[in-house]
């Protein structure tokens, strides 16, 4: 059912669906395409609209933007319904299980929405004369632990998420071959930013200070990352799906090589002044973690004119600021994550 719909269509709009329109990416790539002004938009998810806090697109007045309420797991035929119905000249998917370390207890689910879900969601695709390009939002996860990898790098996932990944991966690029279908992937390293959901690392730190709980590093926070803003990711996502070569893989990272997950941590410490020593703790490391997590972004910079525009620790501030003006209602959430299927 449509929720929210714009009064007039305009017919020189670009129109864009994204699957997985309330997802922390999927939701800022809606609000970047509504900016403009010039993008007719649709957002897909299995859940009802979250909450304005974590949903930035809704700051805008009047948008150009329809919201539907489809399980790619369980209504394939509900999600065809509606993209035939609208004909988008670009569908981008965000649709997924993204917890890693809830991948070892439920891995058939993770395979189901991962892999066969959106695997019968392409298969659906593959006549849709209306379709300029398919923008596949893959992971770097594909390759296990990595350190300045090139697109083409050979995949070794370490966890059942990844594997369900890298799956669904193959298949595209299989079909890509054999059939010219126009898809893109697109492998970005960690993001971060205002509305992330606030089991993530960043949100959680903060959180916890002003909480006054400990922070719990897993494996003493030793495993290195790449933390890229998710205002650059979606700029680079915009840039390949407009601009990007089908077939082609684009990776996006920050121009420094990763920082271990403690000296994000003793960032926002300092940011916020607290002491790291007191205000962390060492837990045990999680099953199938990569010890590095470097990916080579230099085809998007040269092909794509991409490249980050927001240093760390402005982007900490930026989430620092976001918790400060919500925190009426963020001090009452759950930091753990909430399995769904």
């Amino acid at each position: 059912m449509c929720l929210i719909r714009h009064s007039q269509a305009r017919f020189n709009m670009i129109k864009v669906a994204v699957i997985g329109s309330n997802s922390f990416s999927g939701a800022h790539f809606i609000d970047l395409l509504l900016n403009s002004g010039q993008n007719e938009v649709i957002g897909i998810s299995r859940s009802a609209e979250k909450e304005p806090l974590f949903l930035p697109y809704k700051r805008h007045k009047n948008p150009s933007f329809a919201f539907y309420r489809a399980d790619l797991n369980r209504n394939l035929r509900k999600v065809s319904r509606i993209l035939e119905k609208f004909k988008p000249d670009y569908i981008v998917n965000f649709a997924g299980l993204i917890e890693v370390s809830s991948s070892w207890q439920y891995p058939e689910q993770y395979f189901q929405t991962n892999t066969v879900a959106i695997v019968a969601l392409i298969n659906s695709l593959k006549n849709a004369f209306y379709l300029k390009r398919y923008v596949h939002i893959s992971t770097p996860e594909v390759y296990g632990s990595c350190r300045n990898v090139l697109e083409n790098a050979s995949y070794n996932p370490s966890t059942p998420y990844a594997v369900s990944k890298a799956a669904t991966d193959m298949y595209l690029l299989a079909l890509i071959r054999q059939t010219n279908f126009p898809a893109i992937l697109i492998r970005s390293t960690n993001v971060y930013g205002p509305g992330q959901q606030l089991f993530r690392i960043i949100p959680k730190t903060i959180i916890s200070l002003k909480q006054g709980s400990k922070i719990p590093l897993e494996g003493g926070g030793k495993a290195i990352k790449s933390y890229l803003n998710i205002k650059d990711v979606c700029r680079g996502i915009f840039l390949a799906m407009e601009k990007g070569k089908n077939g082609k893989i684009y990776h996006f990272s920050p121009e420094a090589g990763g920082k271990k997950v403690k000296q994000i941590v003793e960032v926002i410490c300092l940011l916020m002044g607290y002491d790291f020593r007191k205000a962390t703790r060492t837990v045990k490391e999680r099953p199938g973690q990569d010890k590095i997590y470097v990916i080579n972004s230099n085809l998007a910079r040269k092909t794509l004119n991409w490249q980050p525009s927001i240093r760390l620790e402005d982007g900490i501030k930026e989430v620092i600021d976001w918790v400060e003006i919500n925190w009426n209602k963020i001090q009452n959430m759950t930091l753990r994550y909430q399995h769904k299927f």
